[in-house]
């Protein structure tokens, strides 16, 4: 049994990243950062689609193109197309953020639905 918010592994040192589900096509990931953020100069540049969202804690990314850094918090998601350059600019050093990560190859389709 996994506990989405258990944050007892956190350590400024180094990032943990679990596996929770994976099939053919399909990753989900729980990210559980603190203090944490991209190399200078490395940016995430993914085959694969990925939606992301914020559990607990907080977070700064950085999306190429875009002018200014999107703040994150308890409940904000992004999507992230394939191919989209992006980083993480920053996470709360005082208290754990807890991420969920999808994951989808682009050949499945990804998309987000309209607001209705």
């Amino acid at each position: 049994m996994t506990n989405l918010f258990d944050t007892a592994a956190a350590t400024p040192e180094a990032e943990r990243t679990e596996i929770l589900l994976a099939a053919a096509g399909v990753r989900l990931e729980r990210i559980l950062s603190l203090g944490q953020a991209s190399p200078p100069g490395f940016w995430y540049d993914q085959a694969e689609a990925e939606w992301v969202a914020v559990l607990s804690g907080r977070a700064r990314l950085t999306i190429a193109g875009e002018a200014a850094d999107r703040e994150l918090g308890p409940g904000d998601a992004v999507f992230l197309p394939a191919g989209c350059r992006h980083r993480v600019a920053w996470t709360d050093p005082d208290a754990p953020t807890v991420w969920i990560a999808l994951f989808v190859d682009p050949a499945l389709g990804p998309a987000l639905r309209p607001a209705p």
